[in-house]
């Protein structure tokens, strides 16, 4: 897909703030970039600590959410959490159990099915709780949007407290659309105070088991014990690491080696990877998916037991089961994606946002399989598959279309919806609505062809010349990289390619020795398909590129290497491609 290359053209005093935190211009403009502005928020960006978190007292309804809590402990009260499927949920539901059970609480857990049950409470949970005597119901990562649901829990005599992070919808008025509760913690309700509104599900049960630690007199070093999982649901729910949740994933990160979680240490270590060093893509493309494959093939249960478990051995069993689910999964995905781009490409290619109807594809991967699709085409995509009443559906977006909004605007034909700007689910009563869908979603979007042109945003036009081992390492004070604070790119015009070889045993790589135009010899990687990476190079011998520097340890030395991440070969030569991860698409 051709590419439109951007540079960022943000103005700051780069010198002075290189000069004042001790660092370069060029990293102090790659700050700049990531819209971190004013001495306390770059502070907080290079250095922020836990001592920097919000004050979970500014959430509303947080402080009456725990009291509420407190009093039903005290009282014998039994206390039913009801989760979510996905890693966010998980995590939120791990959190609150643990908090709960560590107070004296009577309480258990419930997490719907993602077939049977769909998305968020329903009734037939809400009936399940008052049979079995249960007083309270605390949600987490859902409830916001659960408005007759949560109506019918008042009928049965049932006190509910929500924990969710969801947008909420409104009424002709601008109104929050709220569901009655005793107690609602969310940061996008209109009058909730809270500075940072993008955290997660399982952020927000961690804030209130903060305050609910503090009022029981439980030491703080218990609760900041528990921040890998808010980490981890940060970046599986692929929130923006920015502010707040920059600094929740890189404290948590740190916080993983020492985690209590047997659950976790075993599946680190059963996909081969050193719990010394997990960065946010370990989380977000290997870790995260393998906790979200239970909610996906099976029952989310099963990562919810894992991180639960004492038992080293029954710990084993889980991480190996999650592994094996995560890989089926993936072979899942890529049949289902073969499938929809055969659709696309032989009769939704003029569409502006592409809608596939794929019945007999798991209705798990639809998301995963959207996302795929958007990445391809950059355009808005839907991935619709047949349920047992009805079909249901998943979509991803780009930056031109905001897709919860645009299904508002045919909420007729959903039983059910919800989402974000850039994500949404949907139910529909019959596949005859998909064809309607498609149609109506084209119809009122107003997207242009220089939509579909994705854009990648250059941080510094600079020479390698310029990169030194000491830089590469300033650079590591930017992480953790992810949605939000995606990893620095630079841009080099004019390097001369002196030999390409292909590497791997699936030819999968090149490795490049380059000159700079300041004469500068460079070894670069591009990790493509090699042999057609070798072919379109053809004669030329001139390549610009966008590239990020490491540093290469072979055999004991150490070498300045580039990352190339697209390239464009010859002056003149439209064609380019983009390779790489974005930290936007976890599956």
């Amino acid at each position: 897909m051709i590419s439109k290359w951007m540079v960022y053209a943000k103005k700051a005093d780069f010198d002075g703030l290189a000069r004042q935190f001790g660092i370069t211009p060029v990293t102090a403009r790659i700050i700049r970039n990531r819209d971190v502005v004013g001495e306390e928020a770059v502070r907080r960006y290079l250095y922020g600590t836990r001592r920097d978190l919000y004050s979970p007292h500014l959430l509303k309804d947080a402080d009456k959410a725990a009291e509420i809590l407190l009093e039903k402990i005290a009282g014998g009260k039994w206390i039913r959490i009801v989760g979510d499927y996905d890693i966010d949920g998980v995590c939120s539901t791990y959190l609150l159990y643990t908090a709960l059970k560590r107070l004296g609480a009577k309480a258990d857990y419930e997490i719907p099915d993602r077939i049977k049950d769909g998305y968020g409470i329903n009734e037939q949970i809400i009936e399940a709780a008052a049979a079995d005597g249960v007083d309270t119901v605390l949600t987490c990562d859902n409830g916001i949007s659960a408005v007759p649901q949560m109506e019918y829990a008042r009928q049965h005599g049932l006190t509910v407290v929500i924990t969710d992070h969801h947008d909420i919808a409104q009424d002709a008025d601008g109104k929050d659309i709220l569901p009655w509760a005793s107690a609602i913690v969310n940061p996008k309700q209109a009058d909730c105070t809270y500075p940072w509104k993008e955290i997660c599900g399982a952020v927000v049960a961690y804030k209130l088991i903060q305050i609910l630690y503090e009022a029981a007199g439980i030491p703080m070093s218990e609760w900041e014990d528990m921040l890998e999982f808010a980490a981890i649901a940060t970046v599986g729910d692929v929130m923006r690491l920015q502010d707040e949740n920059r600094i929740i994933v890189k404290e948590g990160l740190k916080q993983i080696p020492r985690t209590k979680s047997v659950g976790l240490k075993l599946l680190v270590e059963k996909n081969n990877l050193d719990i010394y060093n997990l960065s946010a893509y370990h989380i977000g493309f290997v870790i995260g998916p393998c906790l979200n494959a239970g909610g996906r093939l099976q029952t989310a249960k099963l990562a919810l037991r894992l991180l639960l478990s004492r038992d080293a051995a029954e710990a084993d069993a889980l991480a190996q089961e999650l592994k094996l689910l995560n890989d089926q999964r993936k072979d899942m995905t890529a049949q289902g994606l073969e499938q929809a781009v055969q659709q696309v490409e032989e009769h939704f290619q003029n569409d502006k946002v592409l809608v596939v109807y794929l019945p007999d594809c798991h209705e798990s991967l639809a998301g995963i399989i959207a996302g795929r699709l958007r990445e391809r085409y950059n355009k808005p995509s839907f991935v619709i598959t047949k349920s047992e009443d009805g079909v249901k559906g998943s979509g991803r977006s780009i930056e031109a279309y905001h897709m919860f909004a645009s299904l508002c605007e045919v909420k007729e034909l959903f039983t059910k919806f919800g989402g974000h700007p850039m994500a949404a689910g949907l139910s529909m009563a019959e596949e005859a609505d998909v064809e309607r869908l498609r149609r109506q979603l084209n119809e009122r979007a107003k997207l242009t062809e220089e939509d579909f042109i994705p854009k990648l945003w250059i941080d510094v036009p600079m020479p390698m010349d310029y990169v030194t081992e000491d830089f590469i390492h300033e650079l590591e004070l930017l992480e953790p990289f992810g949605n939000g604070n995606e990893k620095p790119q630079f841009a080099q015009k004019g390097l001369r390619i002196r030999s390409a070889r292909v590497l791997g045993k699936n030819r999968n790589a090149v490795k490049l020795a380059v000159i700079t135009p300041g004469g500068t010899p460079m070894d670069a990687m591009v990790f493509t398909d090699g042999d057609a990476f070798v072919e379109e190079m053809g004669d030329s011998r001139v390549m610009d590129a966008i590239y990020y520097p490491t540093i290469n340890e072979y055999n004991g030395n150490r070498t300045i290497q580039a990352v190339v991440k697209e390239w464009k070969f010859a002056p003149g030569v439209e064609k380019n491609h983009t390779i790489g991860y974005n930290g936007k698409n976890h599956s």
